[in-house]
């Protein structure tokens, strides 16, 4: 997982689908692999904030990606967001609530506060934050 954040944006979708069918195959239980996908998902998203949710698909290999937690989630806190401050400023938001959703998930997996710091470029105070919600 931490190879696909720092890949290079001309492989990270065939790095994700690895993922995703590593995912598949391997996951003790449906919900961890969801949950696994949709950290996939969650990475890629940020990691290509420019493209839009067929360009993801394509990229994934996935065929609901409208269904999933994380692409409902930014759907609508996009909308709310872009409903009362504008685009412009609903997309500065909507990266950075990605950034704290990926920290969490990441602290979930079991990730060092510094290493999800490092990860998300999000201040180590507010990875503490998020750790200490848990």
């Amino acid at each position: 997982m931490l190879r696909l954040v720092g890949v290079k944006e001309n492989i990270a979708g065939q790095q994700a689908r690895i993922l995703i069918d590593r995912a598949k195959r391997e996951a003790p239980n449906l919900n961890f692999q969801r949950a696994i996908i949709e950290l996939i998902e969650t990475v890629i998203v940020y990691k290509f904030p420019d493209i839009g949710r067929k360009e993801i698909e394509d990229m994934l290999g996935l065929n609901d990606l409208k269904n999933t937690k994380v692409y409902q989630e930014a759907l609508k806190e996009g909308e709310d967001i872009g409903e009362k401050r504008g685009e412009k400023r609903g997309k500065q938001l909507g990266k950075q609530e990605t950034k704290l959703a990926m920290a969490a998930k990441l602290l979930n997996l079991g990730m060092t506060v510094d290493q999800v710091a490092e990860i998300t470029e999000l201040e180590i105070e507010q990875v503490r934050q998020i750790a200490s919600q848990d």
